[in-house]
């Protein structure tokens, strides 16, 4: 698809009719803090608004409301007539629509889909209103600490990631010419969420997705720092006394998957970042 990037200097039409047309049929991806704001904002604990409304182990917003006139389900969060009932704990991906933001040799991007401002798709009447400047619209929004969150969720995604090269390149396995490994993460790279959530089982998921972390939330990048310890101390602890090449191969690749679950929840492509790792690997001595 087409898209147009832009910088924080770009003016559009970005001043929000709030009709509504944009809370139907998106599919909305969440990180472990996103998930925990969306969760204070509701007043519930993670684990039940995981459970409630969410799907693919907590990385995607549940779509199961009344639908628009074009037959599109409304977020399982908005309410007829009234909008978002969470608005202030929605995450990144609301708070830059129509906007995405694309991550390329550590700066971000933004950018819009399609040949046409998506708005005027729906919302037409946002030309009669006044235009903002991407920087604007994003301070508008309070998208900074969501931003400031994605971005220390990427360095927590390498960090897992890191723990599978340490396991198939620091161990006898890539020793013993294992192909079995490389193979299996381009599976995985490859896996709808689905299929990868029911590979990675429930007890890396909900250590994925709810942390048990009460201290500091309100700091994203805090958080993320704290939960990255938490996901290496329980690596740690599982793995760190394996002994037979299978043990090591299986290990390898649950570290891979719960790491490429966690690029599909920050919107990355997890195809293309299994193919950059098995390269990586295999510069080190991994065989395929």
């Amino acid at each position: 698809m087409q898209t147009t990037k832009l910088s924080t200097n770009s003016i559009l039409p970005l001043t929000c009719s709030r009709s509504g047309t944009c809370c139907f049929g998106k599919a909305v991806m969440l990180n472990p803090w996103e998930l925990l704001n969306f969760s204070k904002e509701k007043k519930i604990a993670p684990r039940e608004f995981k459970e409630l409304y969410t799907e693919l182990g907590g990385i995607r917003l549940l779509f199961n409301g009344n639908p628009d006139e074009k037959g599109q389900k409304a977020c399982s969060q908005y309410i007829d007539n009234a909008g978002c009932s969470v608005h202030k704990g929605r995450p990144l991906a609301c708070r830059l629509y129509p906007l995405g933001r694309q991550i390329q040799f550590d700066k971000a991007h933004y950018i819009y889909e399609g040949a046409t401002f998506p708005c005027l798709t729906d919302c037409a009447e946002v030309l009669d209103l006044p235009k903002l400047s991407v920087g604007e619209y994003l301070k508008g929004q309070g998208a900074g600490p969501f931003e400031k969150a994605q971005d220390a969720y990427l360095i927590v995604m390498q960090n897992i990631a890191n723990i599978a090269f340490e396991l198939l390149l620091e161990s006898e396995l890539t020793k013993s010419e294992d192909t079995k490994t490389l193979n299996a993460w381009r599976v995985l790279g490859n896996d709808f969420p689905e299929v990868l959530v029911k590979k990675i089982g429930n007890d890396w998921i909900d250590s994925l997705m709810i942390p048990h972390i009460i201290e500091d939330t309100e700091n994203p990048v805090t958080f993320a720092e704290k939960h990255n310890d938490l996901l290496l101390l329980k690596a740690q602890e599982q793995f760190g006394s394996l002994q037979t090449l299978q043990e090591l191969h299986e290990a390898a690749v649950l570290m891979i998957g719960v790491a490429l679950h966690l690029a599909k929840g920050l919107g990355a492509d997890a195809k293309e970042i299994s193919e950059h790792w098995i390269e990586i690997a295999k510069n080190h001595g991994a065989k395929e």
